[in-house]
């Protein structure tokens, strides 16, 4: 599951929503809206973001936070290192060989060392 879906999924549970009712509304099929919200789609689009936003009718914060999270929501993610440093190249290559034995706090402390990396 993606970020993004897991925050569909918790918003349609709070309001007692139905993936069908809310794929309908949206203009989507319950089957995309089930593959997106379990990462077997890629990110949705602006327009489908908008359209989601305005469904749950939610607030400037919290749209902020449904556009980051379809942002960062690619389930199958690509890297070309080919113009990069041979450390960027490693660090690509390890991450992809040991994602899946991180257990979720190790995944949210690499998360905010990059982030924290980033923003300098």
């Amino acid at each position: 599951m993606t970020p993004l879906g897991q925050k569909l999924q918790a918003l349609r549970r709070e309001r007692g929503v139905s993936q069908k009712d809310m794929a309908a509304a949206i203009g989507v099929s319950a089957a995309y809206l089930s593959a997106l919200e379990h990462g077997k789609r890629g990110a949705p689009t602006w327009a489908l973001i908008q359209k989601i936003i305005g469904y749950f009718n939610v607030i400037w914060d919290d749209a902020e936070e449904l556009l980051r999270l379809a942002q960062s929501s690619h389930p199958r993610v690509v890297i070309d290192t080919s113009e990069l440093s041979p450390t960027a190249t490693e660090l690509a290559n390890l991450l992809a060989e040991s994602i899946g034995r991180l257990d979720e706090d190790d995944l949210r402390s690499l998360i905010a060392q990059v982030e924290k990396a980033r923003r300098r």
